[in-house]
């Protein structure tokens, strides 16, 4: 943690593991709520809703209530079981016990198939709202898991030095009102890479959980120690952005979270990757002014007993497809404003090894969901997977920048319109847009 944060930022940290020592002394403006499913976090120097930018306005996302959703497969997922070039020769040669037979796989569009774990993916495909990117993936070669999710997350692959996540970059779009504390929202303990910067943000791990001020016998005292500075207190920027996150989170309890009820016949998935989703939809459908959200799933590090059409990846592939169509669904007609991006660092070797797994390679899969998505489509040019054509003799090949799906969905969803401030260096412009939406 410390190799990724700030001095300031590691004084906030500090703050929050003793949150009860800084209790005891009495709250000050840099402490942070305690409680392990209990987040309120700054995205940088100082909590998010001290924060003294940008809290005077939001982007054009919130007026045309538009929403993106970010999810990060954090391990490595292997694409190339994931979408399986079933047409593919050299897929086969190279993956003799782990391999997606044709028979199995869920055919998309005579060359390509998702994995059979995948059933619940391929209505969204079939009725246009799902677009898949293969041989997408960041020009850095690195094989580090930290390293890479650092440079996906920053945007700026190979450049250690960037201090902040291009999906907060990416808000700081065209301002013209005044934001929601819930304006972006990561479901978990902590603000990750991807939102931290000049725009707050807010980590969420339980959100019946969730609470900042609040009286009666049922309000901790933490709860009552950060209202009762709040209301007392003369500084301008203090009082009033905190009282615009008291608001926030009264709204938020108004819709009595502990007792959601998705749509009907809509079940999430029992674990972690289900649960967050599922809250992501709470938030969104109680009109509290989400305009990004992000969330991650691991466990894609799948180096030995990998499994094919059974085993360690299927049963990820089908909690991971099962929660994101569960949200689909439970969004109902609000689906048609969120688009839904997924990326993981890098991908998997072609060749499988011999523990019967895979191990770091380079090209993956992108997904992308929404309302305004050209779905129904297997976008991007296919490298191959001939022996000529791999990466360094032994991967899937970069073929499409994870820049150019990043931008083309922020662009389309938040307002952004110059890329070159969300992700410097890459070059990217909209005549390289895939149109995927």
């Amino acid at each position: 943690m410390a190799n990724r944060m700030s001095m300031a930022d590691q004084s906030d940290w500090g703050c929050y593991l003793h949150g009860r020592d800084a209790l005891r002394r009495g709250v000050t403006r840099r402490g942070f709520m305690k409680g392990g499913a209990l987040a309120l976090i700054g995205t940088s120097a100082i909590p998010a809703f001290l924060s003294r930018s940008v809290l005077a306005e939001v982007t054009t996302a919130a007026a045309s209530k538009k929403r993106l959703v970010v999810l990060f497969q954090r391990g490595a997922a292997d694409g190339l079981n994931v979408v399986v070039p079933y047409r593919e020769p050299s897929y086969y040669a190279m993956r003799p016990s782990i391999a997606i037979q044709q028979k199995d796989v869920l055919d998309l569009d005579g060359f390509f198939g998702l994995h059979p774990a995948m059933a619940s993916f391929k209505p969204l495909y079939d009725q246009g709202h799902l677009a898949i990117i293969p041989a997408a993936g960041s020009p850095d070669t690195t094989r580090s898991h930290f390293d890479a999710q650092d440079y996906m997350e920053s945007g700026t692959p190979g450049v250690k030095a960037t201090t902040d996540g291009w999906l907060n970059r990416a808000l700081q779009a065209e301002l013209v009102g005044r934001p929601s504390a819930f304006r972006a929202v990561a479901l978990g303990p902590q603000v990750p890479r991807t939102l931290q910067g000049r725009v707050p943000a807010i980590a969420v791990n339980n959100l019946v959980d969730f609470s900042v001020g609040g009286k009666g016998p049922q309000s901790s005292p933490i709860s009552n120690a950060f209202q009762a500075m709040y209301d007392e207190s003369s500084d301008a920027m203090l009082h009033g952005t905190g009282q615009e996150t008291f608001e926030a989170v009264k709204m938020l309890k108004a819709t009595d979270p502990a007792h959601y009820q998705p749509a009907a016949g809509v079940v999430y998935p029992n674990g972690p990757f289900g649960n967050s989703l599922k809250q992501v939809a709470q938030l969104m459908k109680a009109n509290l002014g989400v305009e990004a959200a992000f969330s991650d799933i691991g466990g894609w590090d799948t180096h030995e007993n990998q499994g094919g059409v059974n085993g360690q990846l299927a049963n990820r592939l089908k909690e991971f497809s099962d929660s994101i169509a569960s949200f689909w669904r439970d969004m109902g007609d609000e689906a048609e404003s969120v688009t839904l991006v997924t990326m993981s660092e890098f991908g998997r070797t072609a060749r499988q090894n011999g523990t019967g797994g895979t191990d770091h390679g380079h090209a993956n899969v992108m997904f992308v969901l929404g309302g305004g998505v050209k779905g129904g489509r297997v976008y991007g040019r296919w490298p191959g997977l001939a022996e000529e054509q791999l990466n360094e003799g032994r991967d899937l090949a970069v073929t499409t920048d994870f820049r150019n799906v990043l931008g083309e969905a922020a662009t389309k969803t938040l307002g952004l319109k110059n890329l070159a401030t969300v992700f410097p260096g890459a070059r990217l412009s909209r005549s390289e847009f895939l149109n995927f939406s």
